[in-house]
């Protein structure tokens, strides 16, 4: 196995989890937080898609798949084009309000442009710093493992989340 199959299995772990926590669920199960700091579904299920897809473009030399095919304004957030979910409030989460196939749609889209860029990747290439602003500077290794790392937690935290809801209607 190299590199590029041992990141594709690791964020191919991605989307079935997202799959599972969002589908059947209904519009207020995506937006429910156990509390009002919490995150919901569909926050965390669009930021988990917003950072890969910012953070892979980047990398990639390509533009974000949120705004080349159209994405920012189906989901019509009140946030900028660039926001991504990072340091976002109480507020910005509850602004995430928005339909399972769409979410499920943009991350689905996301992941067929990490693919294809991680299909090209070579050994060497992991050592190619892609960020100086940090100390020490951050290589495109460590950076794959930062996507790999966020968007794992993110999808174990919606599928929380979902159980959350579950045990609080019965369902």
């Amino acid at each position: 196995m190299d590199v590029a199959d041992l990141l594709v299995e690791a964020l191919g772990r991605v989307g079935p989890v997202l799959h599972g926590t969002v589908d059947g669920l209904p519009p207020e199960a995506l937006t429910y937080r156990p509390d009002p700091g919490a995150n919901s579904i569909a926050w965390l299920v669009w930021h988990a898609a917003r950072g890969q897809d910012a953070q892979i473009a980047h990398v990639a030399g390509v533009e974000q798949v949120w705004t080349a095919r159209g994405w920012a304004e189906r989901f019509g957030l009140p946030f900028t084009a660039r926001a991504t979910g990072y340091g976002q409030s109480p507020d910005d989460v509850a602004a995430v309000d928005v339909p399972g196939d769409l979410l499920l749609g943009y991350y689905d889209e996301v992941a067929a442009q990490t693919v294809a860029y991680l299909e090209r990747l070579q050994p060497d290439d992991l050592g190619k710093v892609v960020d100086e602003s940090w100390d020490p500077p951050v290589t495109l290794g460590v950076r794959l493992v930062s996507i790999v790392d966020d968007d794992v937690q993110h999808a174990g935290q919606a599928a929380y989340v979902r159980g959350l809801w579950e045990r609080r209607t019965g369902t």
